[in-house]
């Protein structure tokens, strides 16, 4: 009989103890020291990898950060595949299981909804739908991935069963010793760009929140928490261009022809919405959270405006904070470029998927950031039965599917995916509610009798097979501007903005992807399935997508900003970021080029520091307008009087400010909000009819007081604070008579005025931070409240199975005190409505010199290794938290020079 939870429980509990007694322990055990290092990878000798056709050579530097040098295509993939299992394949495993919906079968019952939910989108369906097309992914392409497979397959027979893999293996061994990892496969490396669409996947939430708002608030009011995108104040990333007849975009201020160095180059719903809401914040925690506010900067400035002569580009994607780091670093070179080997690029990839998703090769440059296009749609169904649902006023029928979901410890569950024609699956069918529609979804006066509730369906591109995989590569091996475009044109899913710089001294920007054209509607809101006319019909060829090349201003900045103005004649989304950061940063530029100036490597590095919160400069005078009284209160206000609007790590006004900003959404907003939008614990003393079909003087119809608490996970709760919430409240600061500033006090009286509610937000900041930091003002700093926990997201986050506080001791690392915040150019970004902690971040930082690639620079959050205790597990993340950059070595003398390790991979 299998043990019990408890017993397993203390047996885990034990085991951890003793290991983080050795870990600990000056003179601890030696044999218990060697069990912990004996799964750190072999980084120096020989080692024989099968298949291998010619020797590959493995530098690391002393971070830990790989240079393979091969003669083959073949070989340098089988080796990264090698090398990536040797440092990350704990954190392969479990991408691979996320993808496919079977967390289950390694974390037990706990995940079983999880992996419904990913089961009924079937991201791994779709992935191998693109690994058996005939025309997807080219020949060249697939020899690749298979080759990246053999080498984690080569690392895996080492290591059978995962023995002696890391330390997460030996922890899920205590209450789930059956497991053993399969053998890797091309689409488990293919599968991962879904999970990655999933967390870039547009407006999804928004649409949900938009419609649980409507049970409480009319459209018009909705509208205003939504404003429409300042493109007067912010601008966009392109002036917008001409889409001609034949549909070919044409940049609005041309294609400026190439032009020399300046100088010579160095070395070259309520029910079912709410319960959807659920279960998507249920994925995202596993990647980071999701979300509005999560963006990204990049930046490319023309070598005419540089004082190296040639372009230098930035980069600084935005995403959820884990150990290990999302991202790894790696350098993957031919000896010679031939024929029979073509790469020569290094930059940031992804475990588990073969070539390097943002870097440079000898001749370009290339960086992401999320485009944020409205790729996702959600369909009320009308069902009528169990096996149908309506169209058009008549039946059609479902196409349905049987998903069994083994379970470690557990008996097997099978359930039943339902899609509609079109293939889009019924979503709401693994939602708490089963299929119970929201009460207060929008779905207009034409609509079906809703009787049991409608279903909800789910529309998304990436969803559709597409060619991700294959422009990876192509991006790798781009030498040009067409080249850097053909590629981009294979980039379906997630929808980002490509900048692009050359050793030839020119800059650009792509927007790529797969964006749908919709016959009716915005797509802000859930669509009506039973009318067909509401359907897609079709997707924004590519030559009509947005482009520019050299423009007159000599640099492009794109931070999720609008791509263009409302002039283009085709939808992307209106769910844009409002554009704050990349202001900041085009102002910065600009303020550097006056009167003649250049831009140098350290002005890169130094923007992307930039933590001005420009929200405050809007804010904070009127704040220090406001009358306080008592003096307790404005001892505090007083702090912000000669404030820099910086949001260092030790100020203590950046503190109070960010105090007041959270308590300000409170009174305004988050009060007024319904609990499927507030925080779990955030609990309201809330006034509600008895019966809510009489009027108040009715019988049984006077108000009573109640307790309502929030119901949504801290990362996903609103008001968050983000760069929308910005805008809304500039907005209303210009009404102070506007209804949103009528709140609640804190002897639960009703209130209103913009002055009175500003007033109150700095009483209970000041009360706040005192429980927080202290009486002592002199005391506080922004760092104490803002602090990043770097956590493993698999074993440290279920309870129910092998989680537990001793686990996080051994996995996680921090807290680390930041600078930044929400909307800041260094957007190390926090949820308004659950608190101050760092849930996203800047997740890696490079700034590439295209006049010598080995005076580029790189940081990354973690380390290279996925080992805990490892050397290299979070070497790089102190010097990331202090905006420090590493050097960043390319050519082959730099690479040798800096290699602390040299690992030879032969034939086996």
């Amino acid at each position: 009989m299998p043990r019990s939870k408890k017993f397993r429980r203390a047996r885990l509990i034990v085991i951890v103890l003793a290991v983080l007694l050795v870990a600990g322990a000056a003179g601890g055990s030696w044999w218990a020291v060697d069990t912990v290092r004996s799964s750190f990878p072999d980084v120096e000798g020989t080692v024989r990898v099968p298949g291998m056709a010619a020797p590959v050579d493995v530098k690391r530097d002393a971070n830990g950060i790989p240079q393979l040098y091969a003669d083959s295509d073949a070989d340098l993939f089988r080796a990264q595949g090698y090398v990536q299992a040797q440092d990350r394949f704990w954190e392969m495993d479990v991408r691979r299981h996320i993808t496919a919906g079977r967390l289950s079968e390694m974390f037990g019952s706990g995940q079983v909804e999880t992996d419904s939910f990913l089961r009924t989108m079937g991201w791994r369906r779709v992935a191998q739908q693109e690994w058996d097309s005939p025309t997807l992914l080219s020949e060249s392409t697939k020899k690749n991935l298979q080759a990246y497979s053999e080498g984690v397959n080569a690392w895996l027979a080492e290591h059978p069963g995962g023995a002696g893999a890391s330390l997460e293996y030996a922890l899920l061994g205590v209450v789930n010793s059956g497991y053993q990892p399969e053998k890797w496969d091309p689409v488990d490396s293919v599968a991962w760009l879904k999970a990655m669409a999933w967390n870039l996947s547009g407006n999804l939430q928004e649409e949900i929140d938009r419609s649980l708002l409507t049970q409480d608030f009319s459209k018009e009011k909705i509208e205003q928490l939504y404003p429409a995108y300042p493109y007067d104040r912010n601008g966009t990333i392109v002036k917008t261009g001409k889409v001609g007849t034949d549909g070919t975009y044409k940049p609005a201020d041309g294609a400026a022809a190439a032009t020399p160095p300046t100088v010579q180059a160095a070395a070259a719903t309520q029910g079912v919405l709410k319960g959807l809401a659920d279960r998507i914040a249920a994925v995202p925690q596993l990647l980071g959270p999701q979300g509005q506010g999560i963006g990204s900067n990049s930046w490319v400035v023309r070598g005419t405006n540089t004082t190296t002569g040639l372009p230098l580009l930035a980069n600084d994607p935005h995403l959820g904070p884990g150990m290990p780091s999302i991202w790894y670093q790696m350098g993957l070179h031919c000896r010679a470029l031939n024929k029979a080997c073509t790469f020569d690029t290094a930059g940031y990839t992804f475990s588990g998927m073969p070539g390097v998703v943002i870097g440079h090769n000898k001749d370009i440059a290339w960086g992401f950031t999320n485009l944020g296009a409205d790729v996702t749609d959600l369909y009320l169904e009308k069902v009528t039965g169990p096996d149908t649902y309506q169209v058009d006023g008549k039946d059609v029928p479902f196409t349905t599917r049987k998903e069994t979901i083994k379970v470690a410890g557990g008996e097997d569950r099978t359930i039943t995916v339902r899609s509609t024609r079109e293939g889009l699956p019924l979503i709401s069918d693994q939602s708490e509610e089963q299929q119970k529609v929201g009460t207060y979804a929008p779905a207009g006066n034409a609509a079906p009798d809703r009787a049991a509730g409608y279903g909800v369906a789910l529309q998304w591109t990436a969803l559709t097979p597409g060619s991700t995989m294959e422009a990876v590569f192509k991006l790798n091996r781009a030498s040009d501007f067409d080249e850097f475009r053909a590629a981009a044109k294979d980039f379906a899913v997630p929808a980002q903005n490509l900048i692009y710089a050359d050793t030839k001294n020119n800059i650009g920007y792509q927007a790529p992807g797969v964006i749908p054209v919709r016959a009716k509607g915005d797509g802000r809101w859930p669509a009506p399935g039973w009318d067909s006319s509401w359907k897609w019909t079709g997707t924004i060829d590519f030559k009509s997508l947005p482009y520019s090349y050299n423009p007159a201003s000599g640099y492009i900045v794109t931070a999720n900003q609008a791509v263009a103005d409302a002039s283009y004649p085709f939808l992307l989304t209106t769910d844009w970021e409002y554009g704050t950061r990349a202001k900041e940063i085009g102002d910065q530029i600009q303020d550097k080029l006056k009167n003649g100036g250049k831009i140098s490597p350290d002005d890169m590095q130094a923007i992307q520091l930039d933590d001005t919160s420009v929200m405050a400069k809007t804010l904070v005078p009127l704040l220090l307008k406001v009358q306080i009284d008592d003096p307790y209160v404005r001892e505090a206000q007083d702090l912000l009087k000669d404030w820099n609007y910086r949001q260092d790590a030790d100020s203590a006004a950046a503190a109070y400010y960010n105090g007041v900003w959270r308590n300000l959404l409170t009174l305004a907003y988050g009060q007024k909000f319904p609990a499927d939008l507030r925080a779990e614990g955030d609990c309201l003393l809330v006034r509600q009819k008895r019966d809510s079909t009489l009027p108040d003087d009715a019988v049984g119809g006077a108000a009573q007081a109640v307790t309502e608490c929030g119901t949504r996970k801290p990362s996903q709760a609103q008001p968050d604070g983000g760069d929308r919430w910005m805008e809304v409240v500039r907005q209303q600061l210009t009404q102070p008579d506007s209804s949103w500033w009528e709140y609640i006090d804190s002897n639960h009286l009703p209130q209103k005025g913009m002055d009175k509610l500003l007033a109150e937000a700095m009483k209970d900041a000041r009360q706040e931070l005192t429980a927080k930091l202290g009486k002592d003002i002199s005391t506080w700093t922004w760092g104490r409240l803002h602090t990043l926990t770097l956590k493993e997201p698999t074993l440290g986050t279920d309870e129910s199975s092998v989680a537990s506080g001793l686990v996080h001791r051994l996995l996680n690392r921090g807290p680390y005190q930041l600078a930044g915040g929400t909307a800041a150019v260094d957007a190390a970004g926090w949820n308004a409505a659950a608190g101050y902690e760092v849930d996203w971040i800047p997740s890696m930082r490079m700034v590439v010199d295209l006049s010598n690639f080995d005076a580029s620079r790189w940081i990354n959050v973690g380390g290279a290794s996925g080992h805990a205790f490892h050397p290299n597990y979070n070497d790089q993340t102190e010097l990331w938290a202090r905006g420090e950059l590493l050097p960043w070595a390319y050519s082959a003398d730099a690479v040798s020079k800096s290699a602390q390790h040299v690992l030879s991979l032969t034939a086996g």
